[in-house]
């Protein structure tokens, strides 16, 4: 059976790559979203600005589309094959879409073949990222001490909010040194050059990295017995995640809701990115050690709750301030308690799973909830706003997908080490 026994564990560097590589997947794929308008611009030119926004966010969903299939290909992959080739694979193939997107020639200039090669596109970044969570997230498991799960994988989470994080920092000093017609036509592209620096580096770095899992040549375990015995952790774990990601993506909207809906310039709303980034990055290993000692359920439904209280208040304290000091408190407060929970469970619904089955089932179970869930949220908060005239829409739907997942959390099991040892010990 497929197991982390006598395996030898990632050195430090290892799992550097590993959280880099994350991290810049990440930045690639959703570095769409924070440029969205530019590419609306770009790609898919209009005389109404919110049907062109409408179409780049429709666009930036279609990357959704192929998350689940690179799980189910490539996170299955990782539990035959191992951890390593998966993850490699994945970070190649990013790499070379996102270096695509950024040489594709506008739609002035080639026509109707620009919106259709940025389309393939994100469906070649949504295959390669629903594919490269499984087994990274597994490999940051397995090389864990069973004492240190929550801080290990919790970097992952770390990783995500890292990628947004510079994405806001590269966006805030393009925008202060670029006049404003030339980083609409070509600053965004360099935004995304930036990211594909990294590949080779992260390549590099991976080279000798370690298996995490033992793959036998023989007596294959029965995957889909394993899956349907864990059928409802990852019914649980996929409303906890479709609840979580909903959040993320109202986030990671805020910058664009600021400029178009709230009419505030550019720099500012690139800080809130930069906000939101820096606020997970530091704040997620915190979370994950915490859940350590005092549990997975605990922390993810205490940060959750408080979350939900702050939604409403935070987009009707923005909206009527429309101010940098406010958009940046809001964006603070509220990614804050989002991450808290966030990024326990990245990894808690995992280590939940069985190794044999732990890269594919997560992989599948991530990826659905990005794709119905995060995948959708953009798109449809910002179609709320348009039809409904109401700017406090992106609050209403981010509080309705946190009290699913706050009842989701509720049944889901504990799989903190310690915790169980304590209970068992009574």
């Amino acid at each position: 059976m497929t197991n982390t026994a006598n395996v030898t564990p990632p050195r430090k560097r290892h799992v550097f790559a590993i959280v880099a590589g994350n991290a810049l997947e990440f930045y690639d794929f959703l570095t769409f979203s924070y440029f969205s308008i530019y590419i609306g611009h770009a790609f898919f030119p209009s005389h109404d600005p919110m049907l062109s926004l409408l179409a780049s966010l429709a666009t930036f969903g279609v990357g959704f589309a192929t998350r689940p299939i690179g799980a189910v290909v490539i996170g299955s992959w990782g539990d035959r094959k191992g951890r390593k080739p998966a993850t490699i694979f994945c970070f190649a193939l990013m790499g070379f879409a996102i270096v695509g997107l950024a040489f594709t020639p506008s739609y002035a200039s080639i026509g109707v073949a620009a919106p259709i090669i940025v389309v393939t596109l994100r469906l070649v970044q949504g295959f390669a990222l629903g594919g490269e969570v499984g087994p990274t997230t597994a490999m940051l498991i397995e090389a864990a001490p069973a004492n240190r799960r929550g801080f290990y994988g919790a970097l992952q989470g770390a990783s995500q909010f890292a990628s947004t994080f510079f994405a806001g920092a590269i966006g805030y000093v393009l925008t202060a040194t670029m006049a404003p017609d030339a980083f609409a036509e070509y600053g965004w592209r360099i935004a995304m050059l930036i990211g594909a620096l990294v590949v080779p580096v992260g390549l590099f770095l991976m080279r000798d990295m370690p298996e995490t899992v033992h793959v036998p040549a023989e007596g294959e375990p029965d995957r889909r017995a394993l899956i349907k015995s864990n059928m409802r952790v990852m019914l649980l774990g996929l409303a906890v995640l479709g609840s979580a990601t909903v959040g993320v993506y109202v986030l990671l909207f805020i910058p664009t809701y600021a400029m178009q809906i709230l009419k505030m310039p550019p720099q500012s709303t690139f800080g809130a990115t930069m906000v939101v980034g820096l606020a997970g990055a530091v704040l997620s290993p915190f979370t994950g050690l915490a859940s350590d000692i005092y549990g997975r359920k605990k922390l993810m439904i205490g940060f959750a709750l408080v979350t939900l209280v702050l939604i409403v208040p935070g987009f009707v304290f923005l909206d009527h301030f429309r101010t940098a000091f406010a958009l940046l408190g809001v964006a603070l407060v509220l990614s804050a308690g989002h991450t808290g929970g966030g990024s326990v469970a990245i990894m808690a619904i995992p280590e939940a799973m069985p190794p044999a089955v732990r890269s594919g089932a997560n992989a599948t179970v991530y990826a659905v909830a990005i794709a119905v869930f995060g995948g959708t949220a953009q798109f449809n908060i910002a179609w709320l706003i348009k039809h409904t005239g109401d700017n406090l829409a992106p609050a209403y739907y981010w509080a309705v997908a946190a009290i699913i997942g706050l009842v989701a959390m509720a049944l889901f099991p504990e799989s903190a080490p310690a915790v169980l040892k304590r209970r068992a010990a009574r």
